[in-house]
């Protein structure tokens, strides 16, 4: 019963999408604009600065309150699933026909409450990587790639339940890594 609560809830809060949110305040479809995202990076192309630092801190929190719920109540165990249903809902959220962002920001805020090494490490990997090719995507991809290798450093029990995820994040960038290797990805400058 414990584990099916746990589900429910990190994918439920998973499910909830500011960008969307704030689209359809806005009078737009998020999901019809842009790259058709629902995340912070296509927020700020469509809906500016203010709207994208909502949706990124936002789903950051989504992730921490997830996890940190499962971990408070039921321990690590429980912990460890909520970060991968928070991150299915996310992805696939049942209140938007399952059509979602890509999972980077809310698998931070997943990260930062499992184990804050692990977050951080795979945050300066983003920040190295779009500071060096000035691509949001590639960041995202590559602290996806990294993360299973941190958690097997930090958190060696956290690894079995990292690598769907980050498999799956990886997945869902497959649009942008077609384009990357074309050299038609959107660049930040």
């Amino acid at each position: 019963m414990s584990f099916a609560l746990t589900i429910i809830i990190a994918y439920a809060l998973g499910s909830i999408s500011p960008s969307i949110i704030m689209g359809k305040l806005a009078g737009i479809d998020i999901k019809k604009e842009g790259s058709g995202n629902a995340g912070a990076t296509n927020t700020l192309r469509v809906l500016g600065k203010k709207a994208a630092i909502i949706t990124l801190l936002a789903d950051i929190s989504k992730g921490a309150i997830a996890v940190f719920l499962a971990e408070s109540f039921y321990g690590d165990m429980h912990s460890y699933i909520a970060c991968i249903f928070v991150i299915l809902g996310h992805i696939f959220p049942i209140w938007y026909n399952f059509r979602g962002g890509k999972g980077v920001a809310v698998s931070f805020g997943a990260l930062l409450a499992v184990n804050p090494l692990i977050a951080f490490s795979s945050l300066l990997v983003v920040i190295g990587f779009v500071l060096i090719f000035r691509m949001v995507s590639l960041g995202s991809i590559m602290a996806a790639v990294s993360a299973p290798i941190f958690s097997y450093f930090f958190e060696p029990d956290f690894v079995p339940y990292v690598i769907f995820p980050a498999i799956l994040i990886i997945y869902m960038h497959r649009s942008n890594i077609s384009r990357i290797i074309n050299g038609q990805e959107n660049k930040l400058w």
